[in-house]
């Protein structure tokens, strides 16, 4: 074997050793990612629909991959109404303890538009740790279709609102509409000038009476006045409700008054009583105007005969001695 043959075996065999090294490192690093030379626990999760989640994809928990699914399997309780699809899980023995019962397992992506994974969230210090064989409870998660459905939603509204958009401005441009009319009406506007200055106006009129109002009750405030003696002195207090008390007692006496005045008017205005008689009763009236007429015209007739007596010879003496007696008592 010469020299040439010699340094070409060498070569075949460090090729061969390197191949070798690379295919070795090749399946650890394969056999690493797939746990398959760490022990491992089995978890289990049903879903209705897993999304794409293929065997092999990576679950996650608190942000560390813990394991991947090793399975994915028709569920014997669909027939019962239950989730169709029974997934494997594969967690490292690691990451069992910090696992609780009462976690839950949802459908997730590897970025935007990377692999579907599944994540464990979840999960209360009082519940135990997971078990070789545990069914763990699942969540709806956002799928990519759904965030692709909310996009194009969006995105169609944007077109709407962007549409609506370019028909507002081409009627502010034609002067349609209020605010159009506010743009381009120059008549408007002056009014709407003039409007602003009456507010402006309106304002300072404002001003000027919440101005006088402050001096007013600054003077109600002051101690010489009445209305702040009517609020503070006690003794101002005490005059008025005696004073008060005092109107009250004239307006009883008034109203007792009254009274009295208004049985008395009833009383005349009846014809059971002597005035009452004299005001209403027209006959009594009547006969007692003509009572007097005849008293007037009997005392003419008295002084008649008292003058026919007095010059009568048989009672001349008495008379003129009566008139003697008279004379003397004024004397």
């Amino acid at each position: 074997m010469n020299t040439a043959e010699n340094k070409r075996s060498v070569f075949v065999g460090i090729f061969v050793l390197i191949s070798i090294a690379i295919l070795v490192a090749g399946i650890f690093t394969l056999g690493g990612q797939q746990n398959r030379f760490e022990e491992t626990i089995r978890l289990k999760a049903a879903f209705d629909d897993v999304e794409g989640l293929r065997k092999g994809n990576n679950v996650w928990f608190s942000g560390i991959k813990v394991g991947n699914v090793r399975e994915i399997r028709f569920n014997e309780g669909s027939l019962n109404g239950g989730p169709q699809l029974e997934v494997v899980m594969h967690i490292e023995q690691g990451a069992q303890k910090y696992i609780r019962k009462d976690a839950r397992v949802k459908l997730s992506s590897d970025g935007l538009i990377g692999n579907r994974i599944l994540t464990i969230t979840g999960g209360s210090t009082a519940a135990p740790a997971v078990e070789d064989g545990d069914l763990l409870a699942t969540e709806t998660g956002l799928s990519t279709d759904d965030m692709m459905a909310t996009l194009q939603e969006n995105n169609e509204n944007l077109v709407s609102i962007t549409n609506n958009l370019k028909e507002l401005t081409s009627s502010l441009n034609e002067g349609e509409g209020t605010a159009g009319a506010l743009l381009k009406d120059t008549q408007m506007a002056d009014n709407f000038r003039a409007t602003i200055n009456d507010l402006q106006q309106v304002a300072s009129n404002t001003v000027r009476a919440t101005g006088a109002l402050t001096q007013f009750t600054s003077k109600l405030n002051s101690s010489e006045g009445l209305a702040n003696q009517l609020l503070t002195d006690t003794v101002v207090f005490s005059q008025l409700k005696t004073s008060a008390e005092q109107l009250q007692e004239t307006l009883s006496a008034a109203e007792i008054m009254t009274k009295n005045l208004t049985e008395a008017s009833n009383k005349v205005l009846t014809t059971n009583n002597g005035i009452g008689i004299l005001l209403n009763d027209e006959q009594f009236g009547t006969q007692l105007k003509n009572t007097m007429q005849n008293l007037e015209t009997s005392t003419e007739k008295l002084d008649e005969n008292m003058e026919a007596l007095q010059h009568n010879f048989l009672f001349r003496g008495f008379f003129r001695k009566r008139a003697k007696e008279e004379a003397r008592q004024q004397q």
